[in-house]
């Protein structure tokens, strides 16, 4: 793997996080949509493992998930990365 590529994939999964919340909050993302993400997450985080004491399976499907669900969103809401402020003033 280059070198740019691992920084682009650092950006992507940095940056998680906010672009769920942001759809999360959304006005436009219907309260469905936000289900998407919300119930299975929940779910699989309750119900009984087939690891247990080993919270690792559940980080990586909630991040895959959570990527999947941003990703949707943002295509089908046109809701892309927030505007970044010009510092080269």
């Amino acid at each position: 793997m280059s070198r740019r590529s691992a920084k682009s994939w650092a950006k992507l999964w940095m940056r998680l996080p906010s672009r769920v919340w942001r759809i999360l909050r959304s006005p436009r993302v219907s309260l469905a949509d936000k289900l998407l993400l919300v119930v299975p997450v929940l779910l699989y985080w309750v119900l009984p493992d087939w690891m247990p004491f080993m919270p690792v399976d559940d980080i990586a499907f909630t991040v895959a998930l959570a990527g999947w669900f941003a990703g949707r969103m943002e295509r089908k809401y046109g809701l892309g990365a927030p505007e970044l402020p010009d510092r080269s003033k």
